[in-house]
């Protein structure tokens, strides 16, 4: 049903639209977080940045990505976990970039905390990378499986695969821009 594949499509993607990848994510570092989509991911996967914010802004989101935000300060601190909490009640959505480098990363487990307290389980979800679909295993377990994934494959009432946001639990799933406008 899903293919996880993005890293395969974010390499090509990079390859093909460098400079295009490079304005992508500088216009999601310098969103404003008020309505937006959050987007939670390790500091160790900005390779995959350009190709998942471009997904998401083709579905109708507007996304938010802390790196730059002028507001946070330059060192991690009590005010930065503050302007976080801040940041992601501001947002609309929560959307966890999760790879093998987010089970390390200190920051990740805690913003989808607040986002799952601020934004409810309906609002949140995860767009997992792995390398491969026989990588998956990590994605439905611990508590990465409690959450929705933003997936790529068929879905029966198109006609083409489509990015749609999958409840593994109930098999059901929402075409992603329509998740996104909910």
């Amino acid at each position: 049903m899903v293919q996880y594949l993005l890293r395969a499509v974010a390499e090509d993607w990079k390859n093909q639209n460098s400079s295009r990848a490079q304005q992508v994510v500088a216009k999601a570092e310098s969103s404003e977080p008020s309505n937006s989509t959050f987007l939670s991911h390790s500091t160790k996967d900005t390779d995959l940045l350009p190709v998942v914010v471009h997904i998401l802004e083709n579905h109708g989101a507007r996304v938010y990505i802390d790196k730059k935000d002028p507001n946070l300060p330059p060192y991690t601190n009590l005010s930065t976990a503050g302007i976080l909490r801040d940041r992601i009640k501001q947002s609309r959505k929560f959307i966890l970039l999760a790879s093998e480098n987010s089970k390390d990363s200190r920051w990740v487990p805690w913003e989808l905390g607040l986002g799952d307290g601020y934004k409810r389980p309906s609002n949140v979800a995860v767009f997992p990378a792995v390398e491969s679909t026989i990588r998956t295993a990590w994605t439905t377990t611990e508590y990465l499986g409690i959450y929705d994934q933003i997936v790529y494959g068929p879905h029966v009432d198109y006609a083409e695969k489509i990015w749609m946001v999958w409840n593994r639990e109930e098999n059901t799933a929402t075409e992603l821009a329509a998740w996104l406008r909910r």
